[in-house]
């Protein structure tokens, strides 16, 4: 794990910050997202501390951020919420694909035939987002272990993010956007086609992405979101705006839009997402409070997004 300069005290200030529920939510994730960084033993618990809120949006960012640390200490946790089946779908997807990022894929690893156990138990759930979410970690955690390549080569992507699936090494935009698309093709084939177009980032793939919010399941089109996300293009806007307006359109997946029109940070973006302040989905509703100050940070170009010690200090 990392270590930084914060004391102790400053670290459980963070944490009693980001768990009091009194607090604005942009706030909240300011301070998550100043733990994540930290990265200690002591971060993980303060995190893990907070998974009774109520809000399944902070629930899930708080699993999400646990699965990029790849934080061991908090696979109990994690396992414990994936098998609550009265928490929020989303939440317990993203305890599915944390797991799947924790999970070393080496046969010295005394974790991983624990979470792929708990990963194998849902891998059939009830709700399509969780299910798919457990077979895409359980092919990552097999292809991690086939793999020639070292594990800590292969898990963190060029956006210094642990992905559910690794980049497909074809470069053809062509070919890629056939497999992206192809509703024949399985999800794992898919999503290595979508975060390989992410990594090329030509007008081209992200113009295929942005093609791809119309296709396949919630959490394929969820995770394209994502990706538009990373790559922060203005290009997408027009593709993100519509999906997050879709009424119809999972709230999984219009909350991620929102988060991407928030990481792309234009005047434009902003306008857009005040309109979605009252969305009648408490899960997009808070997605556009957190884009907002998301927004704010990219048009102010303030040196760090995640300064919580002057956050909770006021």
């Amino acid at each position: 794990m990392g270590g930084t300069s914060f004391t102790e005290e400053q670290v459980q200030k963070i944490g009693s910050y980001l768990r009091d529920e009194s607090k604005p939510l942009k706030g909240r994730f300011r301070a998550l997202f100043t733990l994540r960084n930290i990265n200690t033993s002591l971060a993980v618990r303060e995190i893990c501390q907070c998974f009774s809120d109520p809000s399944a949006l902070l629930k899930h960012e708080l699993a999400y951020c646990l699965g990029q640390m790849q934080a061991e200490d908090s696979v109990p946790m994690l396992i414990s919420t994936l098998a609550t089946k009265e928490e929020h779908p989303m939440v317990r997807h993203e305890c599915g694909e944390a797991l799947g990022a924790i999970a070393k894929g080496t046969k010295n690893s005394a974790i991983t035939p624990l979470i792929t156990s708990a990963l194998e138990d849902h891998k059939k759930d009830p709700y399509p987002e969780v299910a798919e979410t457990c077979q895409l970690a359980l092919n990552r955690v097999l292809h991690l272990e086939k793999s020639a390549e070292p594990a800590e080569k292969l898990n963190v992507s060029k956006y210094n993010s642990v992905d559910p699936a690794f980049p497909s090494s074809c470069q053809d935009v062509t070919t890629l956007g056939e497999d992206l698309l192809s509703e024949e093709n399985d999800l794992w084939k898919r999503y290595r086609a979508m975060f390989a177009l992410r990594d090329i980032g030509s007008p081209e793939s992200i113009a295929l992405l942005g093609k791809a919010l119309k296709c396949g399941s919630a959490l394929f089109r969820h995770e394209i979101a994502f990706v538009l996300g990373q790559l922060q293009s203005p290009l997408s806007v027009t593709d993100l705006t519509d999906s997050l307006a879709d009424l119809a359109e999972n709230e999984m997946v219009r909350h991620e839009c929102a988060e991407a029109l928030g990481a792309i940070g234009t005047p434009e973006c902003e306008e857009i997402l005040k309109k979605f302040l009252e969305d009648k989905e408490q899960v997009v509703r808070e997605s556009v409070e957190v884009a907002l100050d998301i927004c704010e940070y990219e048009m102010t170009g303030d040196f760090q997004y995640a300064n919580s010690l002057q956050t909770v200090s006021t």
